[in-house]
Parts: structure tokens; C-alpha cells; sequence
């Protein structure tokens, strides 16, 4: 396979100069984002809108440049992200609108309007195939992402407990998944009932498909060995009683997130945009965020995200670490790291980032080699 060609510019802004959404309006001309026919489709801008409470996540006037250029071109963009497994200020779609206008991301700020893909508890989903597929063969996708004729990926470049990064396939495989999905992507799928929490409610059982929920002396009861793994009880709980019966591994959670991805982006024009700034040592999905590893690098473009990814993970990994951070302060007491020269790991021992990439260029998505092209 050829190599892919990542554009990159830095965040140096001299004075008189463009300004920073300047910059990126340029990179994405260079990197050719006007290239896709955007004429009349409906073009899903696929990024995250930051948990309530923290302040890592990407600044709206980023997404507006890219939602200009979008209908510049005569293309129609909504912003989306999907519902959350866990319990925060984004599981389902009313508090998920909330947190995305407070944190700017509004048709007042950004030109377009935010769509939460998967619906309004999280259950409005596509099952889309995925070809060469290992551990998925259908993804659970919200319908709104599964619908839309273009896939635009708007990605935070940040780091993440158990993906070591947060990249863009990360934000289109975990983020495209339904509630369901992401269960499906941390878990064996099967789930089990907190019995603390329920409240009898009966919504499981109506929405099972195989009756296999029993409410009993005011309880829920789901049998595991009966249980298909679908997770649409998962979004019906209004105590989120529900929870998976056994947490996948790394290994099998980046495989899954490059499986997915390879179904959203499969047979659509899609292009990538990844910024590397703030780079804080934990996903977004965190109501708090700590202060970043490395300081702020720059921010690229492609159309392949496993290029992308991989030209990210390197300039990050050649920064010198931030003073007094989570990676300073592990480094100080191993200064021989733990896995090599690898910041991610370094900064949270437990990820593992590489599968995703590896896979996902096995299945089709991209390629790990990359040229980078400076504008």
C-alpha cells in the first residue's frame, strides 16, 4: 500500500498573521477537503462536545471553519456525537443537547445545528455489516451517522485510559456506536442487573426481544446464558440498573473500534481532522481534565484516519513531556518508561493503542505509512 498524505500546520500565529481558524481553513483547502462533491448531501461532522465540567474539549470556532467550508461547497452539515454507555451529563439525547450548547456548541456559534445520532435514550440505531469483521459483524451505529452521505471526523487528539489515545478512530468507531454498541465495543455484549438499583420498572422486559428479563418481587432478573447481547434494555433504564456482565479487554476494544469505524466509513466519501492541543491524559468523557502531557502541536488533516492517527501518536511521542504532569511525574519514577518511548502508555500503563491501528489498516481503513506535508 502506498503511503497517505497527512497535512499538518503548528499553532504559531505571528503577529499580523492568520489567525488560528485561518489556519485551519487553509490546511483543510491544502489537504483537499473542497475535493468531495458535498453538493445537496448531508454531511455528518462527527466530534465530541465535552462532558460537563471539563474544559479540554475543542473550542466551537473550530467546528465552525469546518461547517463553512461544508457549505461553501453547497454540502448540508450537522454536528454529532452519540449517546453515552456510562452514567454523566451526555447518556441520553435532552442532557446531551444541553451540555453541547453550553459548551458552545449551538447554530449561533457554529453555523449548524447538533444532531444526537442515536436518539433520544439512545436506542435509535442502523445495523451496518462490517466487512472482514473478526470480533463484529454488525455494527450498532446511530441512525443519524448511519444515514448521512458523508462522514467528516472533527477529532480532539487527547489520551485515553484504555485506547492510550483518542484519535479519529476512535471518535467515529466508539463515538459512532449507539449505547448499545458501545457496550458492545467495552464488553462481551451480555448484561447483568444491579438489583440495588432497579426499581421494577418492567422497561427491560418490553423492550427484550427474547423475553428474557423477569420481574420478580419487584426486581428485574436477566438470565446470561439466555441474554443475545443486543444492550437495548441498556438505554430504557431509568436507573441505570443495567450494566455489562463482564468488561472486554484493550486488545479486543481497539479491534472493535477499528471494526467499527471500517462500517461507518464503508462505501462514503469521509475526511479527518485532528487537533493536538490540550492534550489531557484522560478522554473528554470526564467532567474533569488534567493538565496536558506535551504542550500544543499542531493540527493536521487527511483522508486517511489510520494515517492521521499515526502521524498524531509520532509528534507526540517526539514532545517533551509537559512539567508536572500525569507523564512527568510517571516518568520521574521510572525514567526508563514502562513500555519504551511511548508516551500514551507512559502516561496510563494499563492502555494499549497500537491493535487499533493495525487493524484497521488490515481491514481496509487506511495505512500506518504516511507522508507529512507541512503547509
Amino acid at each position: 500500500m502506498t503511503k497517505s498524505t497527512v497535512y499538518f500546520t503548528d499553532f504559531h500565529v505571528p503577529y499580523g498573521g492568520r489567525s488560528l481558524p485561518e489556519k485551519l481553513e487553509f490546511l483543510l483547502k491544502k489537504a483537499g477537503m473542497e475535493t468531495i462533491d458535498f453538493k445537496n448531501k448531508f454531511v455528518a461532522i462527527k466530534m465530541h462536545f465535552g462532558e460537563a465540567g471539563n474544559l479540554a474539549y475543542l473550542r466551537p470556532n473550530y467546528a465552525k471553519v469546518v461547517v463553512d467550508l461544508v457549505k461553501a461547497c453547497g454540502g448540508k452539515p450537522f454536528l454529532t456525537d452519540c449517546n453515552t454507555l456510562y452514567v454523566g451529563s451526555r447518556k441520553e439525547a435532552l442532557e446531551h443537547l444541553d451540555t453541547a450548547y453550553t459548551n458552545g456548541f449551538n447554530p449561533f456559534c457554529t453555523g449548524c445545528h447538533v444532531i444526537i445520532a442515536d436518539g433520544l435514550k439512545g436506542t435509535d440505531e442502523a445495523y451496518l455489516p462490517v466487512r472482514g469483521g473478526e470480533l463484529v459483524k454488525e455494527a450498532k451505529v446511530g441512525r443519524a451517522i448511519a444515514d448521512a452521505d458523508i462522514i467528516i471526523s472533527l477529532s480532539h487528539f487527547k489520551g485515553h485510559e484504555s485506547a492510550g489515545f483518542g484519535g479519529a478512530l476512535k471518535n467515529i468507531g466508539m463515538g459512532g456506536g449507539s449505547r448499545a454498541g458501545k457496550m458492545e465495543q467495552h464488553s462481551n455484549s451480555k448484561v447483568k442487573v444491579n438489583q440495588e438499583d432497579c426499581v421494577g420498572c418492567g422497561k427491560c422486559a418490553g423492550i427484550c426481544a427474547h423475553d428474557v428479563p423477569v420481574i420478580e418481587n419487584g426486581k428485574s432478573y436477566i438470565d446470561a446464558e439466555r441474554c443475545v447481547g443486543c444492550g437495548r434494555c441498556l438505554g430504557l433504564c431509568p436507573t441505570d440498573a443495567i450494566t455489562p456482565l463482564e468488561w472486554g479487554s484493550v486488545i479486543s476494544l481497539n479491534k472493535k473500534m477499528a471494526e467499527y469505524t471500517a462500517a461507518i466509513v464503508d462505501g462514503k466519501p469521509h475526511f479527518h481532522i485532528s487537533l493536538i492541543v490540550d492534550v489531557s491524559p484522560y478522554c473528554d468523557c470526564h467532567k474533569e481534565n488534567d493538565i496536558p502531557i506535551v504542550p500544543d502541536i499542531g493540527m493536521l488533516a487527511s483522508f486517511d484516519p489510520v494515517a492521521l492517527d499515526q502521524a498524531c501518536a509520532d509528534l507526540v511521542n517526539k514532545a517533551e513531556p509537559m512539567p508536572g504532569s500525569e507523564l512527568y511525574k510517571n516518568l520521574q519514577k521510572d525514567p526508563e518508561g514502562t513500555c519504551g518511548h511511548d508516551h500514551f502508555h507512559n502516561t496510563t500503563p494499563k492502555s494499549e493503542w497500537k491493535t487499533c491501528l493495525a487493524h484497521a489498516e488490515k481491514l481496509g481503513v487506511g495505512t500506518r505509512e504516511y507522508e507529512l506535508v507541512r503547509v
